[in-house]
Parts: C-alpha cells; structure tokens; sequence
C-alpha cells in the first residue's frame, strides 16, 4: 500500500506539474502581449509630443529670428554698428532682451568682435555667423558646461556689417517647460557629447551607455523608438539630434516616458490573471488526486504482474472495466502470453545458424568451454575438426548465392549424418566445425575426417547442379592443443591452414611447429611494415649485358631487405607475405619510384628494368604510379623497361592488355618474364606485342649439355625475331653458355657470368668496366 500511495501522489504532482507549465506559458504570452500594447500605445504618445516639440522648437526659432530681425533692420541701430558706437549698441541690446525675453543678446562685428556677451560666450558666437551652413539662421551649441540654442539675424547697410545673435541656454528650466506641455507624464533631457564622444545629459543624470548613442543616431532620418535601462528604470524613448553650426550633432533632446508608468494601466489584469491561476492550481490538485486514484490502483497491478513475468514466471492481470486501463490489461495478458513463446524462438535464433539450423558460433563456442572443462576434469580428451569448402567463393560467382546457400545446408546435413557422436556447428560463410568430447576411440577424429573427405569426393547435386567442392579439416586435440577454447580453436585453424597450404581435400592434425611458423608470419608482417616505415629497404642492380652493341643495355632492379635483426632476408622469403597481406602495392610503389630516380644518373642508353607482382600490376592505380615514377624523376618513358609474368593474365585477358597497350602509348617498355614456364605464353604474345622476351634461366642452366634445352633456346629467339622482339637470357654464368646465345642470335645476356647484383653506389664503375669475357 504505501507504494500506491507514493504512485498516486506521483501522479498528482505530475498533472500539478503540467497545469502549472501551462498556465506559465498563458502568464508569459499575457505579459509578452501587455508589454506589445503598452509599447504600441506609448509609442504613439511619444510620437504624438515628438510632433508637438517639433513644432515648438520651430515656432520659437521663428520668434527668435522676427525679434532680432526687427533690430537688425533699425536705422539708428544700424548706423551705431555701423559707427561702432558701443553705448549705444549696449542700449539696443538691452532693450531687446527684455523685449524678445532672452538672456543672452549681441552683436558680432565683421571683425569677430563681440558687443554684450556674457558667460563666456564671445569666443564661442565670434565665428558662428560664417560658420553656418545651407543660410541656416539657428544652432546648437556647446560650452564647457553649458548647451546654448543660437539665433543669427544679418545687420545690413545695405551691405552685411554685422549680426545680431540671440543664445537661449537648453538647461533644466527649459526642459521642465517641454515636459509641462505633455498631456502624459514625459521626462525631457538634453544629451550633449562626452570626450568619448558618448551622448550623457548635461545635469549628469545619464551616464554614457551604447544603446542611447545606437538610438541618436538612429533618430537622424526618422523617429525611432526603443527600451532603455536607466539609473531611474527601464523607460520607452524618443531622440531628437540638435545640429551644431557645421551640421554635426552637437546636442540631442531625449523624451522618455517611464516603463512602470506605461504598465500601470494594466496592473489589475496582471493581478486578476495570477488569481485566476493559483485557483486553477488549487482546482487541479484536487481533480489530479481524485483522477490519480483512479489510475494509480490498476497500474500497481501491472507494475506487480511486470516485475513477475521479469522473472520468468507466467502471469496475468485481473480486467476490469473495458476504458484504456482495462484495454491495456487486456494487451498485457497477450503480451504476457506471447513473450514465453518468443523467449523460446529467440533462445532458438540466438544459438543457431538461420540457414542451416545448426548451431551458430557462440553456441560452439559455450559448448567447447563446457567440454574442455568436463575433459580435464575426468581426464579425458577433446576434438575440435574445422572445416572450409575449397572454391566455394567461385561457387557463389558463377551459380549464385541460392546455389551456394543451397550447398551449404547439404555440406551441413552430411556432417551431421556423420558425426552422430559430435555437435556439428557453422561458425561463419563456408566454415563448419564439429566438436567430439567423452570417452571416443582416440582414432575417432581421423576416421571422421576421412569420412567426410570420402563423403565430399563425388559431386553434390544442388537445385540440378552436380557441383564438385571438396574440404579441408584441421585437426586438434585438447588439452594437449589447446587448454582453452580460443586455444584449441586456434590449433586447429592453423591445421586447417595447412591442410589447404598442402593442397586443399585434405585433413592435418595441429603440429606445435605449425604455431611457430605462424608467429614467425606474423612476426615478418610486423618487420615488414616497419621496413618499409623506416626505410630498410633497398635496391640493388644486376646488369643486362647488350650482345650487338657490346655493352651494358640496361639493369634490372632487384628488392633487397637488411633486417637489423635477421640480417639479409631473401626477397623468396619475404614476398609471397607482402604479396598476402597487400603490403606488396605500397613496396612496389617505392621500387618503382627509387628504380627511375636512380636510372637518371645512367647514360641515356641504359635502361632500367623493374619486376611488378600481379597484384601491383592489377591495382588500379598503377599506371598513376608510373606516371608519377617519370614525372618526379624525370626519366625518359623509353628507358623504363616493366617485367610482368604470364600470371597478370589468370584474372582475364582484356583489362590487362588494356592497361599494357597504355604503356606502350606511353612509350614505356614491356617485357614478359619467365617465358615458357607458363601454360599459354603463345596466344599472348600473339594478343600483345611485348618489346621483350626474357628466357627463363631453367632453359639456360643445361643449355650445353642438353640438346632439348637448345633447341628450346633457339625457338624462342627464332619466335622473337619473328615478333621483332628483342630477347634476355637469365642465369648465364659460363663462357660456353655465352656462345651458344651469341651463335643462336640472342640479343642480351644476364647472369654471374658477367655481374653478381650490385648496390646503387656501383652502378657507375660497373659501367666503365670493359669485360674481357665479352670478347
């Protein structure tokens, strides 16, 4: 119960909670709405008394003008400046202060001199007649402490002799009469410039701040109307710039109206909207906790059902009343009921392979833990056979993924018509293993494995294909192989791997040297990528000795590694693993990148010929790499000579003979090597025009001693000549070699006869050594 209690004040607080947001949200949008009419209304009012205090200004810059006007244009008054009579001109002042009701009257000479000024006045009004612009007759102006409003009236007899010049200080006094014309409660200040150049009141009472300058200057061409935030409140605000004598802004009327003032009209609906709220909140506390009983109740029944189908247990919630409570009771129960059923095919779908409903990788996985430990519990043995379909990929490529899914559940029902005694499992694509565990015949896994290899040698019939697809096992046993599952399962693909390295339909059983092999692999992928990274690789050059010319032709380049550790690593040893883990496109970039660099210091006669791996050459990028081999280097197309075996061939004719044909546009030289190892040298040279044929050196090794290798010699050159191709015999390394190549026409010679590989810094001397064995 009390947990009921707790759901039902949860809900309370919750619809409590929500109402309250709500009812912010109104409150917001009423205040956002107040403020916008407040503005609106405000807005029109200052607008109103901008208008007004326009016209005022004017009528009192024209009253001004008519007053001075008036003296300017008298006789006697004239002939006084005229004369420079001082009394007099003082006389006249006087009276027209009183008259006109300005403090301050003078008279400016054309000179500059001032007649009755006063309050520092003269040096500021002495050249301010000729300093108004666009025959403007007033100004604003500004003293040390004061801000003046100046009126100039021209004295002319007839010429212009003089000016009359009335100053109005713009100080409280004046801007209290301003306020008094409002019907509103207005607040006027006159703003003058700091040496900030900031717009502050002349009585000190606003300090600077960037929104009254933004608004100044705002209020130059049109009224603009904005919020600021005063020492006395937050107030709407009008500006009015007061220009000076050369036209710049010496003075600015700022006309504010109270923000407290401009919402006063609307306090009693401010007041009567957060009643009206408190009593809506008050409304739903009770209506939530009424409505939260209600709810609180069934759900505590679902929460208590819930927790037990949580724990496996079958359970269903009592329905009553057919609202969205009883409804959601109702799909509970079905939930309830389908869950178990689920449960059941999910344990199924997790733990087994969808296609061939064996069991999956993590149940093989468990399943091997478990009977490692029973094993070495009870002192007994485990066998783990691993096996993978030979070729099934090309199965996939030619007949179609349903064929080879089809194949895989057949490889499946065999297997496990076998191995009564085991549980047969797929890990993964075309990879089964079976797990053999208790008291079996210690022969049991060979003669499984012989089964199968038996079972697999006719062809299966898939959707009326007959497909031939045999397997390769690996064979281990724990725990001597293996003390633990990824041990053991490891043993065995290293068996596994063997088996297929052998030959492939084949079984082996898991050999501690297979481990070290593999570690001395992994090993050599790691060194090899810190060779290339730290630049342990090098090249060395065998020379091509040119028959006709006489001399050396060319060099071929050949990889080199000095490992810091092992010392020399054959190129036989470290190549098939570069060319497996893909590392062999990157070296071979180098190669060709260091080969041409190297070859630039050559005679322009001499060549440089450089082997590429099938796989560099049917990367996509390699014609790139050549082209940016030559570019960098700057080595002519024609001394690069590219050596490619007939193996390019094995992935399709087209592509590759594409790719050959943009050498040759290039003007790159291409050789096919190691002809006549391969199956169809023939019908390529007879698709491609190669610029050379190299002779494989095991023709060349019994070549005076075997009268078929001979023959074999004299045929490809005969073949070659025939193409107009040259040729290179590999592996010369006697005098009586060398003669039969020279009587059969062979155009160029490598081998030890004439040079071992040497290193870069070589080249030069082997170049202008003259070869007496040549002779």
């Amino acid at each position: 119960m009390p947990r009921f209690y707790r759901l039902r004040t949860k809900l309370a607080v919750l619809y409590t909670a929500l109402f309250a947001v709500a009812l912010a949200l109104l409150a917001i949008t009423a205040q956002v709405m107040i403020r916008a009419n407040a503005q609106s209304s405000v807005q029109a009012e200052l607008i109103a008394s901008g208008s007004v205090y326009d016209r005022l200004w004017q009528l009192r810059a024209k009253t001004l003008i008519d007053s001075a006007d008036v003296l300017a244009r008298d006789f006697g008054f004239r002939a006084a400046v005229a004369s420079g009579d001082r009394p007099t001109i003082e006389s006249a002042l006087a009276s027209l202060r009183t008259r006109a009701g300005v403090p301050y009257a003078m008279v400016v000479d054309l000179n500059g001199g001032v007649i009755g000024a006063a309050a520092g006045l003269a040096p500021i009004v002495a050249t301010l007649p000729t300093a108004l612009q666009d025959n403007r007759r007033d100004a604003v102006i500004a003293s040390r402490s004061n801000l003046f409003r100046i009126v100039v009236s021209p004295i002319l007899a007839p010429t212009e002799i003089g000016w009359v010049v009335f100053a109005v200080p713009l100080d409280t006094a004046e801007m209290s009469g301003l306020e008094k014309l409002s019907a509103i409660p207005l607040k006027a200040t006159m703003l003058r410039r700091d040496v900030g150049d900031h717009w502050v009141a002349i009585d000190g009472t606003i300090a600077a701040d960037p929104a009254i300058d933004a608004l100044v200057m705002a209020s130059r061409e049109t009224r603009q109307l904005a919020t600021l935030s005063l020492a006395d409140g937050s107030a709407f605000a009008l500006a009015k710039p007061l220009r000076g004598p050369g036209g710049r802004d010496e003075a600015a009327l700022l006309i504010r109206y109270p923000l407290s003032a401009a919402l006063a009209p609307f306090l009693p609906l401010r007041i009567g909207l957060a009643l009206a709220g408190l009593i809506g909140i008050v409304l739903v506390v009770i209506a939530s906790r009424r409505l939260a009983g209600d709810i609180a109740g069934p759900i505590m029944a679902l929460d208590i059902a819930a927790r037990t189908l949580e724990e496996g247990e079958r359970t269903e919630v009592a329905i009553s009343g057919h609202d969205e409570i009883g409804r959601l009771a109702e799909s509970f129960n079905r939930m309830s009921a389908g869950i178990i059923e689920r449960e059941h095919r999910i344990s199924h779908i997790a733990f087994h392979d969808s296609l061939t409903g064996l069991p999956n990788r993590s149940y093989f996985r468990q399943s091997l833990e478990q009977s490692i430990v029973r094993a070495v519990r009870a002192g007994e043995s485990v066998a783990i056979l691993c096996l993978d379909l030979d070729g099934f990929k090309a199965i996939n490529d030619t007949l179609g993924h349903p064929v080879g899914d089809a194949l895989l559940r057949k490889v499946g029902e065999v297997l496990d018509a076998l191995a009564p005694d085991g549980m047969v499992a797929r890990l993964s694509g075309d990879e089964f293993a079976i797990i053999l565990s208790g008291a079996f015949d210690a022969d049991r896994p060979r003669a499984l494995a012989q089964s199968i290899l038996n079972a697999t040698q006719t062809p299966i019939v898939v959707d009326g294909h007959q497909i031939a697809s045999s397997i390769s096992i690996g064979i281990a046993i724990g725990p001597s192989d293996g003390a633990d599952p990824d041990q053991l399962l490891k043993s065995a693909d290293l068996a596994l791997y063997r088996a297929k390295h052998d030959g492939r339909g084949a079984f082996r059983f898991f050999e501690a040297s297979l481990d070290e092999a593999a570690r001395k692999r992994r090993q050599m992928e790691v060194d090899l990528r810190d060779a290339l990274q730290n630049g342990q690789f090098r090249l060395n050059f065998q020379p091509i000795f040119d028959l006709k010319a006489d001399r050396i032709g060319g060099f071929e380049a050949l990889l080199r590694w000095a490992h810091p550790v092992r010392g020399e690593v054959g190129p036989a040893e470290f190549i098939p693993v570069a060319e497996e883990i893909g590392l062999i496109t990157v070296i071979g970039e180098w190669v060709m990148h260091e080969a041409c660099r190297q070859a630039t210091a050559w005679p322009d006669h001499v060549r440089i010929a450089v082997n590429v791996s099938p796989l560099q050459f049917r990367h996509p990028g390699f014609q790139a790499v050549i082209l940016q081999a030559l570019s960098r280097s700057g080595l002519a197309p024609n001394r690069l000579e590219v050596e490619i075996t007939e193996s390019v061939f094995l992935a399709g004719e087209t592509p590759v003979l594409t790719l050959l044909h943009r050498l040759r546009e290039m003007g790159v030289r291409v050789a096919l090597d190691d002809f006549g190892t391969g199956y169809s040298s023939l019908s390529y040279l007879r698709s491609f025009p190669f610029d050379k044929i190299k002779i494989d050196r095991s023709f060349i090794t019994d070549l005076a001693a075997n009268d078929s290798s001979s023959a074999i010699v004299r045929a490809i050159v005969d073949l070659a000549r025939a193409l107009d191709m040259e040729t290179t015999a590999e592996g010369v390394e006697d005098r009586d070699q060398l003669a039969q190549l020279r009587d059969q026409g062979c155009g160029n010679i490598q081998g030890y006869f004439f040079s071992r590989p040497v290193e870069g810094s070589g080249v030069d001397a082997l170049l202008k050594t003259v070869f007496a064995q040549a002779a």
